[in-house]
């Protein structure tokens, strides 16, 4: 006897899965008057008990269609997603790319291996370096020299020639001048010339580093920030061969050691009874210039076109990218400022391509400053109420100017918010001195 079709499928649902299984395809036809729905029904389970459970094959819901939790109502007429005769494999999607076949007991480097060297085979080999030909020599690549410079205006019995360090990289490259003691009383300047040199690795250098810790030798010899004539060396740059004392020493230079440059950083300090924070002075209205400043380790730049006859004034002239570095007060020696202009000169270097150093810099990114010096408007002494590199606000009192006879105090106040990036130290002033030197932050005037 038939049972009818809707009592049938009951049955067979409630069956339990193992007694389907069991089941021969006549006995499962006597429950459904359809039999091929039946047969196909049987061979699925067949096919599947290997691989998967049915409870999943019945619960799965068709590609685009929602998964509503119940079976939809032309299931019936479609076949089940993934279930295909024996022997056939499911179609992809139009737009699924085929994953090439592959033999997984094969060993393979690892992707990220693979990645690297692709990334290293389409980076640029570094250039070899070629000998260095300066002042008479030539220093070959991946070794250090001390070499001498003679401006030749002394005593030719008496002359003693001026010491210059070369250090030629292994590899091609820029080449790196510093200068110190241009004015002879400048000393944190030599210190920070022979500290970088010295900290180079001639077979790690990619380029070439000159440097001079003593351009201004007799004023050094004497104690003076000026040549024996008086005149100021910084003043007189690129120099003549038949002029003043001072045009000829700064010509010498020039010509002998300055123009190997590509780009120029000359040391200096404040003048006398004045100390700098740690700053370059640039001309930021000049593009190459602007971004040179970029690569020194969070370093204060104030805006300066800078005078005639200055050393990196006549540098730029001769398309050389130079900045003045400030660093201290002179006559002295100071540890603080000497370890941040050789910080921002090992920056520099790092940012160039010249060395690559295993470290990263807190903050790479310098800070840009137009300044403005504010003046003592009496005579007396002054006693000095901020430090500094100090924050200050506008109108806040930066120190006082006391008269010693009449008692008299007048205050100097800032006349803008922003930092000391220099100042006079205590001392007798008169009105008009140069008491507080004021940076307010600006824009590179490219942006």
């Amino acid at each position: 006897m038939l049972l009818p079709r809707h009592r049938a499928m009951t049955l067979l649902r409630s069956l339990p899965l193992t007694l389907l299984l069991g089941m021969p395809a006549q006995a499962l036809a006597t429950l459904n008057p359809e039999t091929e729905e039946q047969d196909r029904r049987a061979s699925v389970i067949n096919e599947l008990e290997e691989d998967e459970s049915v409870d999943e094959v019945e619960h799965s819901t068709q590609r685009g269609a929602p998964n509503t939790g119940t079976t939809p109502a032309n299931a019936a007429a479609q076949p089940d997603i993934g279930i295909l005769p024996s022997g056939q494999t499911q179609p992809s999607a139009p737009d699924t790319p085929v994953a090439a076949n592959v033999d997984l007991n094969d060993v393979v480097t690892a992707p990220e291996s693979e990645l690297l060297a692709m990334q290293l085979d389409t980076l640029p080999m570094p250039r070899p370096a070629q000998p260095l030909a300066l002042l008479g020599s030539e220093v070959l690549p991946g070794t250090s020299a001390r070499l001498a410079w003679s401006p030749g205006i002394q005593i030719p019995g008496l002359s003693q020639p001026t010491p210059v360090l070369a250090v030629n990289g292994i590899h091609a490259g820029p080449t790196l001048c510093l200068t110190g003691a241009v004015h002879g009383d400048e000393l944190n300047g030599i210190e920070i010339v022979r500290r970088t040199i010295y900290d180079l690795n001639a077979e790690e250098l990619s380029g070439r580093v000159i440097g001079v810790p003593i351009v201004n030798l007799p004023g050094f010899q004497q104690g003076s920030r000026y040549l024996p004539d008086r005149r100021d060396l910084n003043r007189h740059f690129p120099g003549s061969p038949d002029g003043s004392l001072a045009d000829r020493i700064a010509h010498s230079l020039f010509e002998n050691v300055i123009r190997h440059c590509d780009m120029l950083v000359d040391i200096h300090t404040g003048s006398l009874k004045r100390t700098n924070l740690p700053q370059l002075r640039a001309d930021m209205n000049n593009p190459d210039v602007a971004t040179f400043t970029q690569g020194f380790d969070r370093m204060a730049v104030v805006h300066s076109s800078g005078s005639p006859g200055m050393l990196r004034s006549a540098a730029v002239a001769a398309g050389i990218v130079a900045v003045t570095l400030e660093a201290g007060e002179s006559h002295r020696i100071q540890e603080h400022q000497i370890e941040a202009g050789v910080n921002s000169l090992t920056s520099l270097m790092e940012k160039q391509g010249m060395t690559s150093r295993m470290f990263v810099w807190g903050d790479p990114e310098p800070v840009y400053y137009d300044s403005d010096w504010i003046r003592a408007q009496h005579g007396g002494i002054l006693f000095s109420e901020v430090d500094l590199g100090a924050h200050v606000s506008e109108g806040e009192i930066l120190g006082y100017v006391a008269d010693p006879i009449t008692n008299a105090q007048y205050p100097i106040r800032a006349n803008s918010n922003g930092r000391v990036i220099g100042m006079a130290v205590d001392q007798v002033v008169m009105a008009g001195f140069a008491a507080y030197h004021i940076g307010t932050e600006a824009e590179i005037p490219a942006e």
